[in-house]
C-alpha cells in the first residue's frame, strides 16, 4: 500500500489531470493489490487503502460527470472503490476501530498530502 500512496501522492500535487489510461492502470494497480494482499494487511495499511480508494472514487465519480466517453468505465471504477472502501471500513470496525476513529485516521493521512 505503500508505493500506492506514495504514487497517489504524486498525483494529488500535479497541476493537471492524468491521462485515462494512466488513471486506469492505477486503478488496476490498487485492485489487485487489494486482492492479493486484503487478508494480510495490518491496521495501518487497511487505513491507507481505505484513502486511496475514497480518492480514486471521489476522482473516478467526477470524471464520470466530465467525460461522455468514459463515463461508464468511471461509474465501474467508483462502484468498486465504494465496494472495497465499505470492506475495508467494515473489517477496521472488527478490528475494534470506531467510525470516528477510522475517520480520522485518513484524516491524518490527508493532513500529510
Amino acid at each position: 500500500m505503500e508505493k500506492l500512496l506514495e504514487k497517489l501522492k504524486e498525483y494529488l500535487n500535479m497541476e493537471t489531470e492524468i491521462p485515462f489510461e494512466e488513471f486506469s492502470d492505477y486503478y488496476r494497480t490498487l485492485i489487485s493489490e487489494l486482492n492479493q494482499t486484503f487478508n494480510d494487511l495490518d491496521k495501518d495499511a487497511r487505513v491507507k487503502a481505505l484513502y486511496i480508494c475514497s480518492i480514486v472514487q471521489s476522482n473516478a465519480d467526477a470524471r464520470a460527470k466530465a467525460s461522455k466517453v468514459n463515463a461508464k468505465t468511471f461509474k465501474k471504477i467508483s462502484a468498486k472503490c465504494a465496494f472495497w472502501a465499505d470492506a475495508i471500513k467494515f473489517n477496521l470496525g472488527k478490528d475494534g476501530m470506531s467510525a470516528e476513529e477510522i475517520e480520522q485516521a485518513t484524516e491524518e493521512i490527508n493532513a500529510v498530502i
